[in-house]
């Protein structure tokens, strides 16, 4: 599951989340930025980096690393990494802090003595996942996060659960982006299964997913040049053909005969199609 990913964007979405992980975050929490930035000579890339709005005093610059696997050196990586970019760029920060976040406390490297001071102090956080509490007591970014670590056999129900939430308690534009990290986590976590695959699990329908609305908001572009049942036509016939080759002219005359609303059905159908077989039987029904 490549949750490197998945944690970049839940940061990117919500900068804030790194902060209810934390006991005393900064007054200003909701003014930070989420980057990746390179230390140079040596070079090192330091993937999550919270950095403190420019146009006020020198703040806490927070160094972040979600770590899934056991890495028996990260320890001297982080550390290193952090007091060298805090060494070149002193002067635009007042501290540094680093939070380390792990699923569990059996993903943590072995040897911590020689960090004693830093991982017993107030400088270094370390976050374990699965000790955050109930995922459904949580909020809702924060119970994102956990999902990544819930096993297969309860990640669905977790999940569905996480949806409803959403759709209860999250306005736009907030809710999309939250349902499309939701699947995103699921599709990560069930690799064997497809997109519709998970969608169907979850009780998603295609019209909440960002692939509906692309397709939609791509025929409402043609529409206002062309006429929307026009446009519908040449937007489903391309997708066919780029998925399977070209149409044969007794299906392209059927799906150019079919009504507007049946031509919206096949939008939304195609993307379960896995041949032209599927298609043919779709409009065998109509």
């Amino acid at each position: 599951m490549r949750r490197d990913s998945i944690f970049y964007k839940l940061f990117q979405q919500s900068p804030t989340l790194l902060f209810q992980l934390l006991a005393t975050p900064p007054t200003n929490a909701d003014a930070y930025r989420f980057e990746s930035v390179a230390v140079k000579e040596p070079k090192f890339e330091i993937d999550g980096v919270f950095l403190p709005p420019e146009n006020q005093d020198t703040g806490v610059i927070y160094f972040c690393e979600v770590q899934f696997q056991k890495d028996e050196q990260l320890y001297e990586r982080v550390f290193a990494e952090s007091s060298l970019y805090f060494y070149r760029n002193h002067t635009k920060f007042s501290d540094w802090q680093a939070v380390i976040i792990y699923p569990s406390r059996n993903f943590e490297q072995s040897k911590i003595h020689p960090h004693r001071s830093l991982l017993n102090g107030e400088q270094v956080h370390r976050i374990y996942l699965d000790e955050l509490g109930n995922i459904r007591q949580l909020p809702i970014w924060v119970a994102l996060m956990v999902l990544t670590t819930v096993e297969e056999s309860q990640a669905p129900e977790e999940a569905r659960y996480l949806l409803s939430k959403t759709r209860q308690e999250v306005t736009e534009p907030a809710s999309r982006a939250i349902i499309e990290m939701i699947i995103t986590i699921m599709v990560y976590k069930f690799e064997q299964l497809s997109r519709i695959e998970v969608e169907s699990m979850l009780g998603i329908t295609l019209k909440e997913t960002r692939v509906y609305r692309e397709i939609k908001e791509e025929g409402r572009e043609e529409g206002r040049e062309e006429g929307r049942e026009e446009a519908t036509i040449n937007l489903i016939i391309r997708l066919l053909t780029k998925r399977f080759g070209e149409l044969s002219e007794e299906m392209h005359a059927t799906i150019t005969d079919l009504p507007l609303p049946s031509l919206e059905d096949l939008s939304e159908a195609l993307l379960d199609f896995s041949s032209l077989a599927d298609l043919q039987t779709w409009l065998d029904r109509k």
